[in-house]
């Protein structure tokens, strides 16, 4: 007779923002019967892996981070990775979090068994079950490669961006980037200067704007640190000069010429020859594709040893990146290290394929080419489940950690009803479901984000934007203020729990 899996009130997928947030509400709520699940061997998530030369974050500092724990002493206005993956540890480490990890637990499936109430999960190093399941495994968990004729014949070294290889010496390197977000613009100016060529393969050119970044002084921090008033001020008028951005994206476009005009002089200021700037100056609505900040991006692609290639890529050779013009000839760019720039399974995030109901079908298979959910959060057919930066919950203008914690208050409300009430199930209604996505799509209608002449990672194979929330976030904070238990069909327990 084989030994039963260890079985936990909650188990948490990841260690990222959404895993190490929910961890410290459940301790704080008195529950410590739950297990987190991380797949590596160290936490911190997308700013774990994401080591790159240059990566950082763009969003303002005080902003992105969690309201419960600031952080007076952020070195500079948008934080560098290695101060924020520290700044992860530390509140996992001063809040108890690391001790409930268990590390090297990739999630290869979970099963709802319906019959014992329960999640049973698949791990690389075993199996748990757990009453609830909450995914934290957010958008930018797997990196995305394109799918390029020959890609496996390349004879010199292949990476993503969020897979650097730190051992792969670039001086002197006929190096190709395949894509130009918010990851390439941080990385190529730093590699720029060591490279020998360097070919920019960019398929559509990104708004830029320059980056007001600057060091915070040691009097900033210690006011922060002495005075917390201070930076809880700072933070909540980042916060609302962010949210103004909502009044061009989703309320009236045309305040974005504005942004563009501002975007275009950044280009003029740092790029002279005219037949580079048409190149970089996109053809698209500022906002539709998400907007990037950088001081450095433009001036280093203006430099001698960068290419930036517009044609299309029809397929990699064993030493050289192919492309083909708008008259169908084809350029053969010789070069020995190819970096994937390219991204994440945002709108097909794989942790989907992997979450299976009480029929064997996967949430992947569940939602076919639009994600969907409750309050971003709950999925109506996977009772007890819940997904942190679910659909519709991702942000393109302000600090996902905002909407991380307000999906994590929903689901602690969540917990906290269902054990109040001696129930253990729930599962969101489908009419609910139904009714809360129609709004959403008809939110969505105007907006830049479907309007504005791109095709964004934002949009799905049809065209729907599942990915982002489309008006105020302090709109999202109010509708996931309190559980709303009407919307759910919930199951009466015979024993009570423990949630405070």
């Amino acid at each position: 007779m084989t030994d039963a899996p260890p079985h936990y009130r909650v188990a948490v997928i990841g260690t990222g923002f959404a895993g190490i947030g929910m961890a410290v509400r459940l301790r704080q709520a008195g529950l410590a019967d739950f297990t987190v699940l991380e797949r590596a061997h160290d936490l911190g998530g997308t700013w774990r892996d994401n080591d790159y030369p240059g990566a950082a974050c763009d969003v303002p500092s005080h902003l992105y981070s969690f309201s419960f724990a600031p952080n007076p002493g952020w070195s500079r206005s948008f934080s560098p990775q290695p101060e924020i993956w520290e700044y992860m540890k530390r509140v996992a480490r001063e809040h108890g979090v690391d001790r409930h990890v268990r590390y090297g637990h990739d999630v290869t499936a979970a099963h709802w068994e319906p019959d014992r109430n329960r999640w049973r999960i698949e791990t690389t190093a075993g199996t748990v079950t757990a009453q609830f399941l909450i995914s934290g495994a957010g958008p930018l968990a797997d990196p995305s490669y394109p799918d390029i004729k020959g890609l496996d014949t390349f004879e010199g070294r292949i990476f993503h961006s969020a897979e650097w290889d730190h051992g792969h010496d670039l001086t002197g390197r006929r190096v190709a980037v395949i894509g130009t977000g918010a990851s390439a613009i941080q990385f190529v100016p730093r590699i720029q200067p060591e490279v020998g060529a360097l070919k920019l393969f960019q398929r559509t050119a990104p708004w830029v704007m320059f980056r007001h970044d600057r060091d915070i002084t040691r009097a900033e921090r210690w006011l922060y640190r002495n005075i917390p008033l201070a930076q809880q001020v700072a933070r909540k008028g980042i916060y609302w000069g962010r949210e103004s951005y909502i009044l061009g994206f989703a309320k009236h476009p045309g305040l974005l010429k504005v942004v563009e005009r501002l975007g275009r002089a950044n280009i003029h200021r740092s790029v002279k020859d005219p037949e580079l700037r048409a190149k970089l100056t996109p053809d698209f609505r500022a906002g539709c594709k998400r907007i990037l900040m950088s001081n450095d991006y433009y001036p280093a692609l203006a430099r001698p040893n960068v290419d930036v290639v517009t044609d299309g890529i029809v397929e990699v050779r064993p030493n050289a990146v192919v492309t083909r013009d708008a008259e169908g000839r084809e350029t053969e760019h010789g070069v020995d290290t190819i970096i994937m720039g390219t991204g994440f399974h945002v709108s097909d995030p794989p942790v989907a394929q992997r979450i299976h109901d009480a029929d064997g079908v996967s949430l992947a298979e569940h939602w076919g080419t639009t994600a969907q959910a409750f309050r971003g959060t709950t999925v109506a057919g996977f009772p007890n489940a819940f997904i942190l930066a679910g659909p519709n919950t991702g942000l393109g203008h302000t600090s996902q950690v905002f909407m991380i914690e307000a999906q994590i208050r929903y689901t602690m409300q969540a917990l906290k009803y269902v054990c109040r009430n001696r129930m253990d199930r729930l599962d969101a209604r489908p009419e609910a479901q139904r009714a809360y996505n129609e709004k959403i799509a008809e939110s969505m209608e105007g907006t830049v984000w479907v309007s504005g002449g791109c095709d964004s990672w934002y949009l799905n194979e049809e065209g729907r934007n599942t990915t982002l929330w489309p008006t105020f976030t302090w709109d999202y904070a109010l509708r996931t203020r309190w559980f709303d238990p009407h919307n759910y069909d919930l199951r009466k327990s015979r024993r009570a729990a423990g949630v405070r």
